[in-house]
């Protein structure tokens, strides 16, 4: 942001100013206005700058709040056990963090998966490559991957970078899903529950070192 703001300073020197006859005498007085016009602008662009950076960066802040009260609900005592990007060739997907008691996943719920989205992404192709990975971790009927698309297709929005997705998988097997804080639905099928999740955590994942940072070992 700050060489954007730099840059956007050099063209606004590069650029003719009135010049102010009672201060400006011939070519020296006329720049040395300029520049200091543009040195306050860029001054005043900067600070606006830095301000809205810290006002982001604490509303991302508190944005963490609900997140972890959420996943607490239903993760005792959840812990990070592990995080890591997933990029897709040159491209940065989103962040993925995984909740656990005590941050020790046990191959088991209750636990949570938090993506954090780094990219524009629209909900259908999220619901759509989520069926794609689900049948690839074993035979998936006509009926399920119809329905289960169906239900994914209502939760999943379109997202944009910074726009947080958290999965929870309960004990007793529930799915429960917020987005950017807010509840978006509970799936209540734990063979749903069981195969989704698997997308990133079976050893049958297709992203297996994706999975390895999630379990805290990448």
């Amino acid at each position: 942001m700050v060489i954007k703001m730099y840059g956007l300073f050099r063209q606004l020197r590069a650029k003719s100013l009135p010049m102010r006859p009672e201060s400006a005498s011939g070519v020296w007085g006329y720049s040395m206005y300029s520049a200091s016009m543009a040195a306050k602008m860029f001054s005043i662009i900067l600070f606006v700058s830095i301000s809205t950076s810290g006002l982001i960066m604490s509303k991302n802040a508190v944005a963490q709040e609900p997140d972890v009260k959420h996943i607490s609900n239903y993760v005792p005592n959840a812990k990070l056990v592990g995080k890591g990007m997933f990029s897709y060739y040159f491209w940065d997907v989103y962040t993925g963090e995984l909740y656990a008691p005590e941050g020790e996943y046990a191959n088991q719920p209750p636990f949570a998966l938090k993506l954090t989205y780094q990219r524009d992404l629209e909900g259908k192709k999220i619901a759509q490559r989520s069926i794609v990975e689900m049948k690839k971790q074993g035979d998936l009927s006509a009926d399920d991957s119809d329905k289960w698309l169906s239900l994914m297709n209502s939760i999943f929005p379109d997202v944009s970078e910074g726009d947080v997705i958290i999965g929870i998988a309960t004990k007793d097997g529930t799915s429960v899903f917020y987005v950017n804080g807010e509840k978006a639905d509970e799936i209540e099928d734990k063979v749903f529950t069981q195969r989704f999740f698997d997308i990133w955590l079976s050893d049958k994942t297709s992203e297996p070192k994706f999975r390895k940072k999630l379990l805290g070992n990448g």
